[in-house]
């Protein structure tokens, strides 16, 4: 077994082993959310928090991990009656990103289940988990059919697994950690509000403090065992003090005027639902048990608040997540009652900067993980008027470049998807055959049998009863005859955005309008789990502005920035967006794009034969048999069609700016409805 780097000589990140150690002290407080740049020692620091925990006590032979002091009446490996018991260190289960759904909750064995009527269930990482913590690195990367399931486990305390008719429930209650990157994107705002604290962690720009992390790195890593060592001591006293404080835990009052602080801060800051005021209460509970307190203090409130409330509070994937401090003191010195003095020491590791885990200079030197950047997104850019006119001495650069507008209002878009049917990333926005979905058939299972079709299965062993010589009423059923179900539902893409930033779309005053659009587009696609990249094209060149990526938050960030100017080199724009859908074929061939340009049709620069050229740049595109939409920029009382033209090239589609509303297209239908039946009443 692999030694792990010691959490006390974990350099800085007090805010991270905090909250580690405060999960370690009341596991209700719900886990912990680690944000941060790659590099921080994110997972470091969550695969030493398990060496901290106490030991737990286990059924002996239970593959569940019942408690003997009351064991699941509902296990599937009970009951358990006097079986003995045994103590065992606290598991970390790592979820792997690319888990299979039967990886997760179990699998059974469809075929003793048929034939024999056994229930025979192979427990999933749910059920390893139990009693410890369920790790997720990268969480914000994993499958849609993953993370349903973990809401529900993490909602119910159990896992359930159905198939066909055969069921099996088993307790499943964890500390779920996980560590993500916010330029890879963010997560869904469910599973967000499951995690109990979140800490945003970034890299020491103390030269002195990053000297450190290095030596003991590399002291760690030229002997592991013996630079433990040097660290037991602290270690376990440590440990020591977790006891200590889950011990007191029971004894802590959390009396009715922290209670009315704790509301009142969460309907301050506008939190959606109760779970916010109840992870408070927790949190600031285990805070005073962590600092040998038998009372809650405003203090306790305080960081408690910085720790549960900044991820609950977005709105939007563009919302950066954060807290107003002086707004939050400002609530709790309102609704300040009689309370016990504040304890000067809240921290994790007691007065002083060399306690355990205080990141000081160990007794040898060492290195602990490194701290972590925010990728956190700017908040998206104010409307901005569609027709407002230019400030006369507006800033322009070289060659007529305009200095960047901001975005007008997003808005809800018209369901844009790629025909056919394919077989990509889990998603919501095409077709596609996948783990999870109705089922439209059935087939000879490759490999492992994850979902029967059990219609198709009784059809393909029935003509054979006879001759296997069935005598009773149990069906005799045989590897050969069982099928796997074909299912279908929806599946991610890569939405491609190519915008025409040139001088024709500012001088119309259209680019607020433009990039409140292409706003809105990375909205839906934040929605339906797409990847997205962004190619702009102005001057005399195209660039790749954002290469294709999970984070929404990024494209978003880089389309504020874009500015405008110069000429209109359509052809270099589709030419760049070839290139790069070449390249991500060769890395996710199952991943189909949808290549969205937004222009006015114009084509000025890029050759002498600007349109020409344009045009045959589409065709290619419509040769690779790329999907597209072109959104129509174009405005005035006279207009030129041109980038009907476009659409018409590349063998897609045109929409306009005002067509790409979904309210738009709602009413239209609803116009339409209205005439029908008034032509068919007259």
């Amino acid at each position: 077994m692999s030694t792990r780097y010691p959490f006390t000589a974990v350099v800085g990140m007090d805010d991270l082993r905090l909250a580690l150690l405060l999960n370690a002290v009341s596991p209700a407080v719900g886990g912990v959310l680690v944000r941060g740049e790659k590099g921080t020692a994110k997972s470091t620091a969550v695969r030493a928090l398990a060496e901290l925990l106490p030991q737990v006590a286990v059924v002996a032979g239970c593959r569940f991990s019942c408690d003997p002091a009351s064991p699941d009446p509902g296990c599937p490996d009970g009951p358990h009656g006097d079986g003995g018991a045994d103590a065992r260190p606290a598991r970390m289960v790592e979820l792997p990103v690319g888990a299979s759904e039967d990886r997760l909750v179990g699998s059974l064995d469809i075929e003793k289940a048929l034939a024999d009527g056994v229930k025979a269930f192979e427990p999933g990482l749910l059920a390893a988990a139990h009693r410890g913590i369920l790790y997720v690195d990268e969480v914000n990367l994993l499958s849609d059919h993953l993370i349903d399931h973990l809401l529900d486990a993490a909602a119910m305390g159990a896992s359930h697994v159905e198939r066909e008719g055969v069921s099996v429930r088993h307790a499943a209650r964890f500390l779920l950690v996980g560590t993500m990157n916010p330029e890879e994107g963010e997560l869904r705002p469910q599973l967000l509000d499951r995690f109990g604290l979140t800490v945003e962690v970034a890299a020491s720009r103390v030269p002195e403090e990053r000297v450190e992390v290095v030596r003991r790195r590399l002291a760690f890593e030229d002997d592991p065992a013996g630079f433990a060592g040097r660290w037991a001591g602290e270690e376990a006293a440590l440990r020591e003090r977790i006891v200590a404080a889950r011990e007191l835990l029971p004894k802590v009052a959390l009396g009715d005027a922290v209670l009315l602080q704790i509301a009142a801060t969460c309907a301050a800051f506008e939190v959606d639902g109760m779970r916010a005021d109840i992870v408070m209460a927790r949190t600031a509970t285990a805070l005073a048990a962590w600092a040998g307190r038998e009372e809650v203090t405003s203090e306790d409130v305080r960081r408690a608040a910085l720790l549960a409330l900044p991820h609950r509070r977005r709105r939007n994937p563009f919302d950066a997540p954060g807290m107003d401090e002086d707004k939050l003191d400002e609530t709790l010195e309102r609704f300040k009652g009689d309370e016990p003095e504040d304890d000067p020491d809240p921290g994790p590791d007691g007065p002083g900067d060399g306690g355990p885990g205080g990141g000081g200079v160990p007794p040898q030197g060492g290195e602990g993980p490194v701290p972590e950047t925010d990728g956190v997104p700017e908040q998206a850019p104010a409307q901005a008027p569609e027709h407002a006119p230019e400030p006369e001495h507006a800033p322009r650069g070289a060659a007529g470049e305009r200095a960047a507008v901001k975005a007008g209002e997003p808005f809800r878009t018209k369901t844009l998807s790629v025909p056919g049917l394919g077989e990509g990333a889990a998603g919501r926005r095409s077709r596609a055959r996948t783990q999870n979905g109705r089922t439209t058939g059935a087939t000879r299972p490759q490999g492992t049998l994850t979902k029967l079709h059990l219609s198709a299965t009784v059809r393909a062993a029935a003509p054979h009863q006879r001759a296997r010589g069935r005598a009773g009423a149990g069906l005799v059923v045989r590897r050969d005859d069982l099928r796997q179900a074909v299912r279908e539902g929806r599946e991610g893409n890569l939405v491609l955005f190519v915008v025409d930033a040139s001088g024709s779309m500012a001088a119309r005053r259209r680019m607020g309008a433009v990039k409140g659009a292409v706003l809105s587009l990375l909205l839906d696609a934040y929605q339906r789990r797409d990847k997205v990249g962004l190619v702009t094209f102005r001057g005399r060149a195209a660039e790749l502005a954002l290469p294709p990526t999970s984070s929404v938050d990024a494209a978003a960030a880089r389309l504020e920035e874009l500015p405008t100017g110069g000429r209109t080199p359509l052809s270099a724009g589709l030419l760049k967006a070839r290139d790069v859908l070449r390249v991500e074929r060769l890395r996710d061939p199952s991943r189909r794009p949808l290549l969205v340009v937004v222009t006015d049709g114009r084509a000025t620069g890029g050759g002498p034969d600007p349109v020409g050229l344009a045009a045959r740049a589409a065709r290619l595109h419509a040769a690779d048999g790329t999907a597209s939409v072109v959104v129509d920029c174009e405005a005035g009382p006279v207009r030129l069609g041109l980038a009907g033209g476009l659409a018409r090239d590349l063998g897609g589609t045109a929409v306009t700016l005002d067509e790409l509303r979904a309210d738009a297209i709602a009413g239209l239908v609803r116009e339409a409805q209205v005439n029908r039946s008034v032509r068919r009443a007259a």
